[in-house]
């Protein structure tokens, strides 16, 4: 299987004499472990000159499709046993509240210990669990308590696994190619997005979630076997102060860098309160578009192929590009583009509004993570990316918690969606106001 896998991710002509230069040389994480430059790849594909950022790209595209078809899955699962907005929100926010706690000084232990070695952890630790909650559903033993618990245990893989995997990127492929990368990165993301919903779609309309729980197990086998085979230069801990020493320089470092402050702050607003409808697609598409669990598997895709392209084209940006002004012009259209979502009833429009979402959103978040990461200094980039760890996974679902227990309340889950959207545009306007050096980035 190994020598398949090598053939898959293209080993480099200069494999071996750069490993006997690493054996004998220390290397610096900024250092391109295994990148081939003689190989000519098309500009939005540089980053994958890199040996061990190919088998990262190929596993994270297999276990990732697993991941939405456990996602779409498991929405429907919840639907299906509770008929209860309020408890769809309620599992989202069993998964964040996990990243609320942990995600901070999980930023701090990616500073301090070798991310490879953790992200093994982190994977291993959530195909267990994907394997328990198929095996449950299967044996038809499956209650809501034990999807509750099982988004909480999950949740607390994450709140590691987001800020060490955020952190690892320029390990892989070094400064010269980590713009590139980020951006790949989010296709890869996005990729899994577009085919894993509407692969659920059918399997749970077909044969049932358990079934779907049971491929996101199997798709971790590529995600490890990636990760054993990379070849980075050993390990060393680096000094410094102690984990809360750690953790108060980089939060010291946020409060007093103005473009990294401004640029969390945005992303804090969308996440809060513009990626609310997420937990709610499946009363979209069952109670407000008339869908089953193929509707919904089609609301996701289409989310996903409009992040998609967005990723593509970030993608092929040059350092050149006006980034800022980018940035500047989705963060605005998200929003409009979610209150249009919530007001149409015909299923076709619908997918074409939360497709154009899924461009403004991910183009938001890449082109945020993308400015972060080029501003903040090597050795604190773990601490500063597990802050957006944590506006990311840990408020986007909070606030689909509350979004869900009004909507059970008012009987209306495109007014609440709607509301949620309108708040999160005024806090975004008037963050860009305060911070008008944000499109000049």
């Amino acid at each position: 299987m190994k020598r398949v896998w090598e053939n898959l991710v293209l080993p480099d002509p200069l494999q071996a004499s750069q490993k006997r230069l690493r054996l004998n040389t220390p290397m610096a994480s900024t250092t391109s472990p295994a990148a081939a430059p003689q190989r000519h790849v098309p500009m939005m594909l540089r980053a994958l000159r890199h040996r061990n950022y190919r088998l990262f790209f190929i596993g994270q595209l297999i276990s990732l499709t697993g991941t939405w078809m456990q996602n779409v899955a498991q929405g429907w699962l919840v639907l299906r046993l509770t008929d209860s907005p309020a408890m769809l929100g309620l599992v989202a926010a069993m998964s964040s509240l996990p990243i609320l706690i942990f995600a901070l000084p999980a930023g701090s232990l990616a500073d301090r210990m070798s991310k490879q070695r953790l992200l093994l952890i982190t994977q291993v630790v959530a195909m267990l669990l994907s394997i328990t909650l198929a095996v449950l559903t299967l044996s038809g033993w499956i209650q809501v308590w034990h999807v509750l618990l099982l988004a909480m245990l999950l949740g607390t893989v994450n709140a590691f696994d987001g800020p060490v995997r955020q952190a690892f990127t320029v390990e892989m492929v070094g400064r010269e190619d980590l713009l590139n990368a980020i951006a790949l990165n989010s296709s890869i993301f996005n990729g899994a997005r577009l085919i894993g919903p509407a692969m659920a779609g059918v399997v749970v309309a077909l044969v049932g979630e358990g079934t779907a729980f049971a491929l996101n197990a199997a798709s971790f086998v590529f995600v490890l076997s990636s990760l054993l085979m990379m070849r980075l230069p050993p390990y060393q801990r680096p000094a410094g102060a102690g984990r809360a020493g750690q953790l108060r320089a980089g939060l010291n470092y946020i409060a007093n860098e103005p473009r990294v402050r401004a640029l969390l702050l945005l992303a804090g607003s969308i996440s809060l309160f513009c990626f609310v409808h997420i937990p709610l697609l499946p009363v979209f598409a069952r109670d407000v578009l008339g869908q089953g669990a193929m509707g919904l598997g089609m609301l996701s895709a289409a989310s996903g192929l409009g992040a998609l392209t967005a990723a593509l084209i970030l993608a092929q940006m040059s350092e050149q590009a006006p980034r800022g002004r980018l940035l500047t012009v989705a963060v605005l259209l998200y929003p409009a583009f979610m209150i249009a979502f919530t007001a149409t009833r015909t299923f076709p429009i619908a997918l074409a509004l939360i497709a154009c979402a899924g461009w403004a959103g991910v183009t938001t978040m890449a082109l945020t993570n993308t400015l972060i990461q080029s501003i903040v200094p090597d050795e604190l980039r773990g601490r500063v990316m597990s802050v957006f760890t944590l506006l990311l996974m840990g408020l986007s679902p909070m606030g689909g918690m509350v979004a869900g227990l009004i909507a059970e309340l008012v009987g209306s889950a495109p007014l609440v969606v709607a509301t949620s959207a309108l708040i999160g545009w005024v806090l975004i306007g008037v963050n860009l106001l305060r911070a008008p050096f944000v499109r000049a980035l």
